[in-house]
């Protein structure tokens, strides 16, 4: 991978941006591709390197917004000839340049760690994160008496909560012992967060939804709260409610839709008139506009053949 296009990958990855990495694994000429060409490519459709020529470009920003919304990788084969059986795990796809040829081509989406906001300092939290730091997520701790040397695997120890700073899709523990849990779950619940659960009594925790739900807390969002948090599994030491949260947390996350939880979608698209190839809206580089509407192009060379046909 060239230089610029790791800096730019460091860098998306630092800001906790989604991405993808295109990686060009055979070809078959005269395709301009070659065997590990590689290009990078945004959530919001931005392409950076190579892995092809411009009428391919349309095909892999797309394929690639595809696998990142969805967070799984994708083997693309862009190929003249379509009717032949795909190989197993393979996407058949038309390659529309002229010139022909045929390159696959391995796209891997590239996510932010998952986030574990934790409200609390007791034993079963500082267990906790040191369970989900080794099992790569990212830590971060919210209490007046959280102290750092306590938390040696969370990346941010906060005595104070910012709202702000929680991210839509995070996974929340709240374990204040009754200590401004309705404030804070007031405010988390507005965030969208990915889970909520909430160490406290179900007598305790009634008489805060009842609290939430005169504040026009959404009933939806009060019913995902998993109070006691945990699955069932007969916990009592602070390791095995450490352990039952993160099972609990990890059971939701896999049944979970995927892809991000508010912002993402997939990409809205059309129709190439010409060769029928499914171009994506946002970011299109070859389009027209015959009598008041919109056409979008998979390349220059069907652009120009359409205008030529709607002038005869």
């Amino acid at each position: 991978m060239r230089p610029e296009l790791l800096a730019l990958a460091a860098s998306l990855s630092a800001r906790g941006e989604r991405f993808a990495l295109v990686t060009v694994v055979r070809r078959e000429p005269p395709s301009s591709a070659r065997v590990g060409d590689t290009a990078l490519v945004t959530e919001a459709g931005g392409y950076h390197g190579w892995a092809g020529g411009g009428c391919t470009r349309e095909t892999v920003v797309r394929e690639a917004r595809h696998a990142i919304a969805e967070g799984e990788s994708r083997f693309l084969s862009l190929s003249p000839d379509t009717s032949a059986a795909p190989r197993a795990g393979m996407i058949p796809l038309a390659m529309t340049c002229d010139s022909g040829g045929t390159v696959e081509i391995y796209v891997e989406p590239v996510l932010p760690l998952p986030r574990l906001f934790l409200f609390g300092a007791s034993p079963a939290v500082r267990c906790l994160a040191r369970i989900a730091h080794a099992m790569g997520y990212r830590v971060d701790v919210v209490h007046p008496d959280a102290a750092a040397a306590d938390f040696p695997d969370a990346q941010g120890v906060q005595q104070a909560f910012v709202p702000e700073a929680l991210p839509e899709g995070a996974h929340v523990l709240v374990a204040t012992m009754g200590d401004d849990d309705l404030e804070v779950l007031h405010s988390v619940l507005a965030r969208r967060p990915a889970y909520v659960g909430v160490i406290a009594s179900r007598k305790r925790f009634e008489q805060v939804r009842r609290e939430l739900r005169s504040r026009s807390v959404p009933e939806a969002a009060l019913e995902s709260v998993a109070a006691p948090a945990g699955l069932d599994i007969g916990a009592r030491t602070p390791e095995e409610i450490a352990l039952s949260v993160m099972a609990q947390i990890v059971e939701r996350r896999r049944k979970a839709p995927r892809g991000p939880v508010i912002r993402q979608e997939k990409p809205a698209e059309a129709v190439d008139p010409i060769c029928g190839m499914t171009v994506s809206v946002a970011g299109a580089r070859h389009t027209a506009e015959v009598k008041g509407v919109a056409y979008y192009f998979c390349c220059a060379g069907c652009r120009s053949k359409f205008l030529a046909a709607a002038a005869a």
